[in-house]
């Protein structure tokens, strides 16, 4: 759905100058795929080189299929994370891109499948990771379950909605971790990846974070009181 449509220059100007300047703002909240992807889609088709298509989704499964379906069409997507529930996603047609036109793109959207990522995510599962390794005992065992224990996190058909890290946790999601390449597997499909910025600098690890962002105590707080499913190795 287009919410609005600006154009900029003086009236006066030939249509090919207003078409080249026209920025496109389609709202497609509270859409599921792949109506966000095919609306974009149509929209990007309608557009010059040049011209500029702002969509409003908000999850982040949506960002990431609306920057796959750019992407097919040779063209760059740039994200804004605005609040929890609301992403805007950036399209600019550029010159030689393949954004089809006329009648030409009406078929190709109607034939052409769209492929949408599913979110699998179950609303209000949290899992806790509060240090690096898993249980008591043995650390190189610790170390090896808690591996496992977020390797098979990913290869569930729920996945959570947040992962918290803190205390020694905090070393998961940083630089050398043996766990990087899952959490970062986790975040692609929408899970978010919180890490106790206080933690980070106990441990000397203010600039090492590789996948995820910084939280505080009031937000680790927020989130597992507010968890109707809480997980913790």
């Amino acid at each position: 759905m287009i919410i609005s449509k600006h154009t900029s220059g003086e009236q006066e100007e030939s249509d090919t100058c207003l078409r080249r300047i026209r920025n496109m703002k389609l709202d497609e909240r509270g859409k599921q795929c792949p109506k966000p992807v095919i609306d974009t889609k149509k929209a990007l088709e309608s557009c010059n080189p040049g011209e500029t298509v702002e969509v409003l989704v908000d999850n982040e499964i949506a960002v990431q299929n609306l920057s796959k379906m750019a992407a097919s069409k040779g063209l760059a997507a740039v994200s804004e994370k605005i609040s929890d529930n609301e992403f805007a996603v950036k399209i600019v047609v550029s010159e030689g891109a393949n954004a089809a036109s006329g009648s030409d793109a009406a078929a190709d959207t109607d034939d052409e499948p769209i492929a949408c990522r599913p979110d699998s995510r179950r609303k209000g599962m949290v899992v806790v990771l509060s240090s690096n390794l898993m249980g008591h005992g043995d650390p190189e065992l610790g170390k090896a379950l808690m591996k496992g224990f977020v390797y098979a996190l990913t290869q569930q058909d729920a996945l959570p909605e947040t992962v918290l890290l803190y205390n020694s946790g905090a070393h998961l999601s940083c630089e050398g971790s043996d766990n990087l390449e899952d959490l970062k597997s986790l975040e692609s499909q929408g899970v978010e990846i919180l890490t106790c910025g206080t933690c980070l600098n106990f441990y000397g690890l203010g600039e090492k974070l590789q996948v995820g962002s910084v939280t505080n105590m009031y937000e680790i707080v927020e989130r597992m009181t507010a968890a109707k499913c809480l997980v913790r190795p």
